[in-house]
């Protein structure tokens, strides 16, 4: 990973006031389309806002989100390269015998930038369910049959799809694609036939009615989406999965940027405009910031490690 040198970090520390005096980039490790570009666009555009300098996208999908997360880890940390992950880089360690990247010693963590449950959404015209009894009684008589699409091997998708089948003792084929955006197309053009997605990516064509929302893997309605059910509701109180999205920079960038940035995110993510568009999207507004974020990541890194031994998901 390029690292600056003593003279390069004086340096970049002592423009820390005058930072940012030129574009900025946003690593988003997916095809557009997907969870993450759901969050990071609105997000780039009030952060543009607010610092005067075009906060930019660019998406960098491919191998579970970890392609993307190595080119940002490799990045120069200067501040001016930020790399949003999602819960996808929690479960890598337990899905990828090997990684070009640690996610909590090649990033400096700055905020949890959303949080969702997942939604299990199927395609009205394969999957004739309209609630979650339904969907278990056509699985369980038609083993095989169905088949579920995912952002990718190893993604928080193909995790819920295992832990669903592991806890409804049901068969569904697990169909990878590269990023949640092109599996989603395939579920609204009927190539697939359900998938277990973040609610913030699903959202605007469950309102659009393309696809339908049979229920949230969460313990409470989703806000924004108060008609559909929860799991516990249609019988599987158990399955509770959340997808979320956190904002890091590459390890050596100078500590006063990280700083502006981490209350830059704060003050955005508590803007009129983006806690509107996140209860939109399903997702209420975080408050974790620096080290309480890293416990976070922590925490789900060990949680999501549990969930892949004991349901025995691999990659396909």
């Amino acid at each position: 990973m390029t690292t600056l040198g003593p003279s390069s970090v004086a340096l970049a520390q002592g423009q820390g006031a005058s930072w940012p005096a030129k574009p900025l980039t946003v690593i988003v490790p997916f095809p557009a389309g997907g969870g993450t570009d759901a969050f990071a666009r609105p997000l780039a555009a009030q952060l543009t806002k607010q610092l005067g300098r075009q906060v930019l996208i660019d998406n960098k999908g491919g191998a579970g989100g970890t392609l993307g997360a190595g080119l940002a880890a490799r990045s120069a940390p200067d501040g001016y390269t930020w790399f949003m992950g999602a819960v996808h880089h929690a479960i890598a360690p337990a899905m990828y015998a090997r990684l070009d990247y640690h996610l909590e010693t090649d990033f400096i963590p700055v905020g949890l930038v959303a949080s969702v449950p997942q939604v299990i959404v199927v395609n009205p015209q394969k999957v004739a369910a309209t609630d979650l009894a339904g969907l278990l009684q056509l699985l369980r008589k038609n083993p095989g049959k169905y088949n579920y699409g995912s952002a990718g091997n190893g993604t928080s998708h193909h995790l819920a799809g295992e832990l669903f089948k592991m806890q409804t003792r049901t068969f569904i084929t697990h169909i990878p694609y590269r990023g949640a955006g092109p599996a989603l197309q395939d579920l609204i053009a009927g190539q697939v036939d359900l998938m277990f997605d973040g609610l913030g990516s699903s959202a605007q064509h469950i309102k659009a009615g393309r696809i339908r929302a049979i229920a949230v893997a969460s313990d409470k309605r989703a806000p924004g989406f108060p008609n559909v059910p929860t799991a516990g509701e249609g019988g599987v109180p158990t399955y509770q999965v959340s997808t979320w999205y956190g904002l890091w920079a590459p390890k050596g960038t100078p500590r006063e940027i990280v700083d502006r940035m981490t209350a830059e995110l704060r003050t955005a993510l508590n803007s009129p405009e983006l806690k509107d568009a996140w209860t939109q999207l399903g997702s209420e507004t975080p408050q974790l910031y620096g080290e309480d974020f890293a416990r976070f990541v922590a925490a789900e890194t060990k949680r999501w490690a549990e969930v892949a031994k004991t349901s025995g998901a691999k990659l396909d």
